[in-house]
């Protein structure tokens, strides 16, 4: 889903703004075992949570974060999928 996307079920639709949360708890939950997945593969993690939990409610929070960094350069017709990502690795970054 796009940004824009996730937008126009936040403003248009009744009760828009829960359903455009559970749409990214849903998401932060796939890069979380995609992950972890690839930890299990041998691949090393694009972030680490070293033993933190990330709570259902962590996911809107995350992504707005992510979007206000770096104003200008997400476009609306990219991922929420690319955003989660990038704001997970960013808040939680490995060390080397």
């Amino acid at each position: 889903m796009s940004i824009r996307e996730l937008r126009a079920i936040e403003q248009l639709q009744s009760n828009g703004d829960i359903h455009a949360q559970y749409y990214l708890i849903g998401v932060m939950e796939g890069a979380l075992e995609a992950n972890a997945m690839a930890q299990r593969q041998g691949r090393k993690p694009l972030f680490c949570l070293q033993g933190r939990r990330l709570t259902p409610q962590s996911a809107v929070s995350l992504y707005r974060a992510e979007l206000q960094r770096n104003e200008g350069v997400y476009e609306a017709d990219m991922l929420v999928e690319l955003v989660m990502t990038n704001a997970l690795a960013s808040s939680y970054r490995c060390a080397d």
